[in-house]
Order: C-alpha cells, then sequence, then structure tokens
C-alpha cells in the first residue's frame, strides 16, 4: 500500500481503538508493515494535524497512540454534554448502561460483544454524564478499560443501591445475550419513566 493509504487507515484504526489506543506493534501487525514506517507515519500525521489545526490530535500515552480532543475545546464539549436537549439517554446509551450496570467491571469490547454494535460514543456520553466510571484494567492484552456505575447513576434512577436493581431472568446460553440486552434496556427504561414521573409530580 501506498503511504497516503497507509496514514488513512491508520486514522481509522486509532478511531476504532478510542481511548485504548493501539502500540506501534499492534498497528505493525493490523497494516503488515515495518514497525519504523508506522512509526514514521504517526509523526507525520501528528505533525499534519497540528499544521492544519484539526480538531483531533494524535497523542501517546503508556506507549499506545490514541485520538484525542484538544484541551481548548472542552468547554464546548462541556455544553454538549450538559445541553438541556441531551438531558435524556438514548436507546444506545441506556442499553449500554444496562449492561454495565449488572456485568460491572466489564470492558467496552465486552460489552460490544454482547450489544453487537459499537459502543465507544455511548460509554463516552455515559462517563461525561458521571453515569459510569473507571473501575480499573481488566488482566488482559493490553490491559483494556473496566467500567461500572458511579453514585449518580443511582441518583438518576432513583435507586438506593445496587441491590435495589430490578432481578433479572438467568439465560441458559450465549445465544440469548441478545434477548438479555433487551430486557436489561426495557427494565431500566421502566425504572427511569417512573423516577421521571415521581419527580415531575
Amino acid at each position: 500500500m501506498n503511504y497516503r493509504d497507509l496514514k488513512s487507515i491508520i486514522e481509522g484504526l486509532l478511531f476504532l481503538a478510542g481511548e485504548e489506543g493501539l502500540s506501534v506493534k499492534q498497528l505493525a501487525e493490523v497494516t503488515e508493515q515495518r514497525q519504523d514506517i508506522i512509526t514514521d507515519a504517526l509523526l507525520d500525521m501528528k505533525s499534519s494535524f497540528e499544521r492544519e489545526e484539526r480538531g483531533l490530535q494524535i497523542v501517546q500515552l503508556a506507549g499506545t497512540y490514541q485520538l484525542a480532543t484538544l484541551p481548548e475545546h472542552a468547554p464546548f464539549f462541556e455544553r454538549l454534554a450538559y445541553s438541556p436537549s441531551r438531558s435524556s439517554l438514548s436507546q444506545a446509551a441506556l442499553e449500554t448502561l444496562s449492561i454495565i450496570a449488572y456485568r460491572q467491571p466489564i470492558t467496552r469490547i465486552e460489552v460490544e460483544e454482547i450489544r453487537g454494535v459499537k459502543s465507544e460514543r455511548a460509554i463516552h456520553t455515559l462517563v461525561n454524564k458521571d453515569l459510569i466510571q473507571e473501575v480499573g484494567r481488566a488482566e488482559a492484552i493490553g490491559r483494556p478499560i473496566l467500567y461500572g456505575t458511579t453514585a449518580a447513576f443511582l441518583d438518576y434512577f432513583g435507586l438506593g443501591s445496587l441491590e435495589e436493581l430490578p432481578e433479572l431472568t438467568e439465560f441458559e446460553s450465549t445465544e440469548q445475550l441478545e434477548e438479555e440486552t433487551q430486557l436489561l434496556f426495557q427494565k431500566l427504561e421502566e425504572q427511569q419513566l417512573t423516577f421521571d414521573d415521581v419527580n415531575e409530580d
């Protein structure tokens, strides 16, 4: 592949990896390129992002590279996160939250395996709303982040503790994970609607 295509692929890979990032070795293995070529491409991309004053930057943290927003734009991200028009949770966010609530601690990859779709945006939304937080790192390759719910999550749904979450029916096979996910979503949605009704009264 040519150099331009390689940089485009790397950008896409970093986007998909999210906050977990990717190491030079991982990028080299996926793209089947030498590590020194990957390093040069990353440095070139980093300079290009800065020169073009893009809204994203490439940062290196703990041996991995990842796409990140600019610190000076933080006030605008906060406005978006706490905008009244975004006060309610989307179905994707609520579904993701229900999985984390019942399966915590859990990684983003595990959430995505259950949902069958990417969940990075939903997780970012939940973190921004202080409904979930990083609770540790999994003992796996890349040490992925483990997520769990917060005290704000309990307040949001009017719960005194996690023990007050609706009880779940135990499913016997992994084929029923999609059905379980939908059940979790429905139960938390009902809980949220009930809580909202009480607050309105």
